[in-house]
């Protein structure tokens, strides 16, 4: 399996914290297998009704925080697509809460939404594994900010482990 590091180019702020949760050691593409059985898993072992939770008002519930997991990556690798392959137009960010107001997250079963997130990282992989060290290094500017597709595709991975830390600390 190929090794993909964490950038050494400078990180813009609100993304240092996911950055920050990636490890160090190359094994990107084991990473983000593996974290996504684990919360397969995490999330399969809880009653139905869990899903629909929230830790406070306002809050999305662990349905939502899933289906924005999955949308965030759709994102993240739609950006790393554009920027690998040479286009270097500058892409808008998203508003996450108009995306997860109208994903209708909480009238899905939380199976299919489980099944619907493993085909994304699926597909992420397969993109993931077949970019170059030169692919991976171009850069573009997505929110307003310079950011390398390999920067991109570990803030999958950092995205992930985020959301999977709170649905742990605030959600159990």
């Amino acid at each position: 399996m190929i090794k993909i590091y964490k950038p050494t180019e400078t990180v813009p702020p609100f993304y240092q914290g996911y950055i920050n949760l990636v490890p160090d050691d190359g094994n990107l593409l084991i990473h983000l297998e593996d974290i996504i059985s684990e919360t397969e898993e995490l999330v399969r072992s809880l009653p139905e009704e869990k899903t629909n939770y929230q830790y406070a008002p306002g809050k999305w519930t662990i349905r939502d925080m899933l289906v924005h997991m999955a949308d965030t990556e759709r994102i993240f690798v739609y950006r790393a697509l554009r920027f690998s392959r040479g286009d270097e137009t500058a892409l808008p960010g998203f508003n996450e809460k108009l995306f997860a107001e109208h994903a209708l997250a909480n009238e899905r079963y939380t199976e299919d939404i489980l099944r619907e997130f493993s085909r994304v990282r699926e597909a992420s992989i397969a993109f993931i594994e077949s970019l170059s060290d030169d692919a991976l290094n171009r850069k573009g500017a997505a929110n307003g900010y310079p950011v390398s597709v390999r920067l991109i595709v570990n803030l999958i991975y950092g995205h992930h482990k985020h959301h999977l830390n709170i649905l742990r600390e605030r959600y159990l």
